[in-house]
C-alpha cells in the first residue's frame, strides 16, 4: 500500500500504482477535455484545434487524442510524420496538420498517411505540387507565412510570387494559412501587433483560405488574434505561460516520487555529488527515487548549494521545494540520474520510506518547477519520462 499525500488525488488512484514503483505520473484526461471545451467557448466562433505534438507534450498521445476527439475536437496539429501517422490512427476522421512540413523526398509518404502538411518553403511547395500533378489530385495543404519569428515560414516576397507569378498553388487545395507569434506570452509586447498587421497584409492574398495565428498564449490576446482557428497546446495540459496566469484552464498532471530511505546527516558532512550542500546542524535527509532520468532537471539543486534553506508554508512554496503532507521540504544536494535528496529535519509527522513526495501537483505548479530548473513549463512537461508508473483519470483512463 502506498502512503497518502497532501491533497491525495484519490485513494483509488494510489491503489492502482504498483508498490514497487518509485514514482507516478497522474494525467487527468477529463480535465484535458474540459480545458479544450473552455478554450473552445472562449474563442467561438473560431474553431479550437489541439496541438498534440511531442507525445501530447509528454502526457501520452495515445490517451490524449481519443479523449479530445470524444470531447468534440476535429482538428489536430503535430510536428512530424510519425506523429501524424499515430494521430491519424487515433482520430481517423479528423484533420491532421503536420507543422514541420515535408522533409525533402518524403512527399509520397505524407500523401499515403492522409495528413495535411504545413508548407513553409518553396521547395516543399514544388514537391507537393508536382506530386499533386502526378497523382492528378489537388492535395490538401496549409501554408506557413513568416511574420517575424524567423524560423519556418514563407517570406512575404515568396507569397507574392506564389499568388501572382507561379501556378504551383493551382494544383493544391490550400485549406489554411497560418503564422506563429514570437512574444504572445507578453500581452504588452509591441511585436504582437506588428506580427498581426503583417499577417493581415499577407493572408488576404489567399482570400478563400481559413486563417490561424494564435496558439495557447495568442488566443488570450483577444478576438483580433483568433481568426478562423486557434491552435492551443500547452494550455490544454494546464499550462499557464500567459502573463498573470489567467488562461481559463485547470491543472492536468501530477507527479509524485517515493521516499526510498531516511538518513541522519551530521553537521559538516556533505550530501550528494560534488559535495555542494553541507548542513549546519544535525539533519534528516529523505532520499527520493526520482532524478534527471525521470525528467527532473539537475539545475533544481542550484538554489540550495552551500546553504541551508528555510521552507515557506504552503500555499506559496518556492520552486526548489517539494511538498509532503501539507508541508514543504527543500531539495538539497545535486539531483542525480535516479535520486534526489530533500531536507525533512523539521517536518512533523516525520516522513517515512514509502511516502509519496509531490513534485508537480496542487502545491507545486509546472511553472514553479520550470522556474526552479532555469527553464519553462513546456520543457518540464515534454521532459517527463515513462519510467514512472502512469495513471490516466477519466475518458477510459
Amino acid at each position: 500500500m502506498i502512503s497518502t499525500v497532501h491533497n491525495d488525488p484519490g485513494q483509488a488512484l494510489l491503489e492502482r500504482v504498483p508498490t514497487h514503483a518509485t514514482g507516478v505520473v497522474i494525467v487527468n484526461l477529463d480535465r484535458i477535455a474540459s480545458n479544450w471545451k473552455a478554450l473552445s467557448d472562449l474563442v467561438r466562433p473560431a474553431e479550437c484545434a489541439a496541438v498534440v505534438k511531442a507525445d501530447a507534450y509528454g502526457l501520452g498521445a495515445e490517451h490524449v487524442i481519443p479523449a479530445l476527439s470524444a470531447a468534440g475536437c476535429a482538428t489536430f496539429f503535430v510536428a512530424t510524420l510519425d506523429e501524424a501517422i499515430q494521430a491519424r490512427t487515433l482520430a481517423p476522421s479528423a484533420s491532421i496538420y503536420m507543422l514541420d512540413g515535408i522533409v525533402k523526398g518524403a512527399g509520397e509518404a505524407v500523401r499515403e498517411a492522409r495528413v495535411i502538411p504545413v508548407l513553409s518553403s518553396l521547395p516543399e511547395i514544388e514537391e507537393w505540387s508536382a506530386l499533386s500533378q502526378t497523382r492528378n489530385d489537388r492535395l490538401e495543404s496549409a501554408l506557413h507565412v513568416d511574420t517575424g519569428l524567423n524560423r519556418l515560414g514563407l517570406a512575404a516576397s515568396e507569397i507574392q510570387s506564389l499568388v501572382t507569378g507561379q501556378h504551383l498553388l493551382d494544383r493544391l487545395d490550400v485549406t489554411l494559412v497560418l503564422s506563429h507569434l514570437a512574444c504572445a506570452d507578453d500581452p504588452g509586447h509591441p511585436k504582437n501587433a506588428l506580427q498581426r498587421d503583417i499577417f493581415n497584409q499577407l493572408a488576404p492574398l489567399l482570400p478563400s483560405t481559413a486563417r490561424s495565428l494564435a496558439a495557447s498564449d495568442g488566443l488570450m490576446l483577444g478576438k483580433p488574434f483568433h481568426y478562423d482557428l486557434v491552435r492551443p497546446g500547452y494550455a490544454l495540459y494546464g499550462g499557464q505561460a500567459f502573463a498573470g496566469g489567467t488562461t481559463p484552464v485547470e491543472p492536468v498532471v501530477a507527479v509524485y516520487g517515493k521516499i526510498l530511505q531516511i538518513r541522519d546527516v551530521a553537521p559538516g558532512q556533505t550530501v550528494g555529488y560534488s559535495a555542494t550542500w553541507t548542513p549546519q546542524d544535525a539533519s534528516r535527509i529523505a532520499v527520493v527515487g526520482a532524478g534527471y532520468a525521470d525528467g527532473l532537471f539537475r539545475h533544481l539543486s542550484r538554489a540550495s548549494e552551500n546553504k541551508v534553506a528555510s521552507p515557506p508554508a504552503i500555499p506559496s512554496p518556492t520552486p526548489a521545494y517539494v511538498a509532503i503532507n501539507g508541508q514543504t521540504a527543500p531539495i538539497v544536494g545535486r539531483v542525480s540520474m535516479d535520486l534526489l535528496t530533500i531536507d525533512v529535519t523539521n517536518l512533523q509527522p516525520a516522513p517515512e520510506p514509502g511516502d509519496l513526495v509531490e513534485l508537480i501537483g496542487p502545491n507545486l505548479s509546472i511553472e514553479a518547477l520550470g522556474a526552479a530548473s532555469g527553464t519553462i513549463g513546456y520543457e518540464v512537461l515534454t521532459n517527463l519520462r515513462h519510467r514512472f508508473h502512469r495513471v490516466y483519470v477519466g475518458a477510459g483512463g
